[in-house]
């Protein structure tokens, strides 16, 4: 439970009355009520109005906030304001704005726009931080603290640059290490002395995005930025924490942002809180794989929804509406797959600036009389209705993907094979697979214990850390099932290409080796020709983007390519090892070979779907003290129907009883309960 001050499934989200005069305020307690809000988020990017300058404070509309929502029965998780400096420090001390990669010196503006690194920065956001810690921290509203808003960007400023000499000292230890590391023989770029270290920005090494001349300095630029931020979150943390430690702390992230390491960044959370904003077009599965990535940081502790849009986003290019029906079945897919609260941006829309066709509970109409809060307000008689029901319930899959932020950041820093690669979809695919078989998995980090799961899937597992190699051996040995694909095993955490043969350390475990990797053009493929029948692996199914061309090596050949110089070459390959097996997929295959692959790999584990059901139904399960609750999804517009079997179920949202078959309406959530 996140805080026992509210023992239910929090609702609400931002709110800035700042930006509103006093008589809109009663009006937004009034309908706080009708739509069952109770927890509020506020003073998000408020440090202007509460610092005016360098010396004055003035908590006094902040006092009359915080009291006037608790008197309306409203708790409060309280912002720290840092996402946005006031443009008087900007002013008298230049050095808290960013550059950017060309090297432009960034004006007060925007958000996102501190410099990391800069001690003054530092030193004033602390110093908030640990006022409102002070100020507020019996205040009988508040339930949470949220440390500034979205962290993201990178700066390349001479304080950063500064600050990445000596976290380079720190990682290293010595010029010749670090020389080693970064390979710098090549193009004549050894280092003999900290200061001749100059960030890698478009005036130095890297051009176009992830362009780069050399992927050893990127590499750890990017490392040390997520810490720079990072450290900036810990500062305040750390403030606040000096006043208020029966409190948690957090910081809304974003999802598959590609900037931070979030499982570095989740230590350091008391609880894990992100903004879900899909697309019309977004696949389903995408958004659950992400709620479940959010999951994984910590383990499978329950999480935040920070963010989302009650209608409609603003940023996107085409930013359409939520369809009638969609705002509550994306509230519970997320419940579903883990999460205590269900969040907004926004609580009443703005009328100014960049953000005020975002949508929000209270629309500029003003009243209540509109299709969003009569949505917003049903929804938050349901949740009101859940109690505690499924607070801090978990989920009990029995498949662990591997998901790594420095492994992507090595991938699309690489200088090859193929610039169509994506990790993320690379991920997906695997993730989707089991999706649409009603198959739950866990997204975990290379430091998740393994034995926890039956099968384990990593996906490109292009760069293979210290120890990681082991992990895998020792899981298999014990009789996991470990999958991985093309270019993995190729490098070590400082992106150095493992010789002797790919996949480096995995190739022990793998049985094979692989001598070279074809990058195939947009329309080109190749196939994968199943040497033998398979359970639903019985023809051959097209592939494309990469090819390994691999040799077994005591590994069982269960497939060939079809086609090219490399035909009747292997494609697919298992490897017994211990009491386990390892298999390689040495291509990007279709969505239906691997709907069959892991199919059978499942049954073998004795990994049963959670339903039967056709597509546009999303099964989910979570479990607490002993109950499962079974989360039924309809993401079609006509009613479908799903197998669950014959022990009957109760919907709590309803109190209606199912067994066999149970009807799900259009765009409907059923909630079924095996708790007698």
């Amino acid at each position: 439970m996140i805080n026992e001050k509210l023992p239910k499934i929090w609702y609400g989200g931002d709110y800035n009355p700042e930006q509103w005069d006093a008589p809109v305020w009663a009006e937004d307690e009034r309908m706080f009520k009708l739509a069952g809000i109770d927890v509020a988020t506020i003073n998000v990017f408020s440090w202007a109005l509460i610092q005016p300058s360098e010396d004055t404070y003035d908590f006094s509309g902040l006092d009359e906030l915080m009291d006037r929502l608790y008197n309306n029965g409203t708790y409060v998780c309280l912002a720290t304001g840092t996402g946005a400096h006031p443009a008087w420090m900007a002013r008298r001390y230049p050095e808290v704005t960013r550059v950017d990669v060309q090297g432009r010196k960034r004006k007060f503006g925007g958000r996102h726009n501190s410099n990391p690194n800069s001690p003054v920065y530092r030193k004033f956001a602390a110093r908030l931080a640990g006022r409102l810690a002070e100020r507020y921290k019996d205040h009988p509203a508040l339930v949470a603290w949220h440390i500034s808003n979205e962290y993201g960007g990178y700066d390349y400023s001479e304080q950063s640059e500064a600050a990445f000499r000596v976290w380079l000292k720190n990682r290293y230890g010595s010029l010749d290490a670090l020389n080693k590391a970064w390979n710098t023989r090549f193009w004549g770029h050894t280092f003999y002395d900290w200061e001749e270290i100059v960030v890698p920005s478009e005036l130095s090494e890297e051009w176009n995005g992830n362009r780069t001349n050399f992927q050893g300095i990127s590499l750890d630029y990017r490392r040390f930025m997520s810490h720079s931020l990072l450290e900036c979150y810990r500062l305040e943390n750390d403030a606040i924490k000096e006043h208020s430690r029966n409190i948690p702390v957090t910081t809304n992230l974003m999802g598959f942002y590609p900037e931070l390491d979030y499982f570095e960044w989740a230590k350091h959370m008391d609880v894990i809180s992100w903004d879900n904003y899909p697309s019309l077009d977004t696949p389903v599965s995408h958004t659950a794989m992400t709620h479940d990535l959010m999951r994984g940081l910590k383990h499978g502790q329950p999480f935040m929804l920070m963010e989302q849009t009650p209608s409609q986003q603003n940023w996107q290019p085409y930013n359409s509406l939520k369809r009638p029906g969609v705002m509550r079945l994306w509230s519970y897919q997320a419940v579903a797959r883990g999460a205590d609260t269900v969040l907004f941006f926004q609580l009443r829309r703005s009328i100014g600036a960049c953000e005020k066709y975002h949508g929000a509970v209270i629309e500029h109409a003003g009243h209540e009389h509109t299709r969003v809060f009569r949505e917003c307000a049903e929804l938050g008689k349901e949740l009101e209705q859940l109690g505690d029901q499924l607070l801090d319930a978990r989920s009990e899959a029995q498949i662990g993907i591997i998901y790594d932020w420095e492994n992507r950041w090595a991938i699309d820093l690489s200088s090859g094979p193929s610039v169509a690669l994506d990790y993320v979809n690379e991920v997906h695919k695997y993730y989707d697979a089991l999706y649409q078989q009603n198959i739950e998995a866990d997204m975990i980090g290379v430091e998740e214990d393994l034995s926890r799961y039956k099968i384990v899937i990593a996906p490109v597992m292009y760069m293979v850390k210290p120890g990681f190699a082991g992990k895998v051996e020792a899981f298999v040995k014990a009789g996991g099932t470990f999958v991985t694909t093309f270019f993995s095993g190729i490098v070590n955490e400082n992106d150095l290409v493992t010789v002797g043969g790919y996949p480096g350390e995995l190739r022990k475990v793998l049985g094979i080796w692989a001598e070279e990797i074809d990058a195939l053009l947009p329309g080109m493929g190749n196939e994968i020709v199943m040497g033998k029948e398979w359970g639903a692996l019985n023809r051959s199914y097209p592939c494309d983007l990469l090819c390994d061309l691999i040799h077994a090596e005591g590994a069982e050949v269960l497939a060939e390519y079809g086609t090219d110089f490399y035909k009747g070459m292997p494609a697919l390959t298992v490897n017994r090892f211990g009491e386990g097996k390892a298999y390689y997929v040495a291509t990007s295959p279709d969505a239906l070979f691997l709907q069959g692959l892991l199919s059978n790999l499942c049954a073998e584990k004795e990994i049963q779907p959670l339903v039967s059901a056709p597509e546009g139904i999303e099964s989910v399960q979570r479990v607490k003290d002993g109950a499962a609750y079974l989360f039924l999804l309809n993401h079609k517009e006509g009613e479908l129907s799903a197998e669950i079997g014959s022990a009957e179920r109760t919907d709590v949202l309803t109190g209606k009883t199912f067994s066999g078959t149970a009807v799900v309406p259009g765009r409907g959530v059923l909630i079924l309960s095996d708790k007698n």
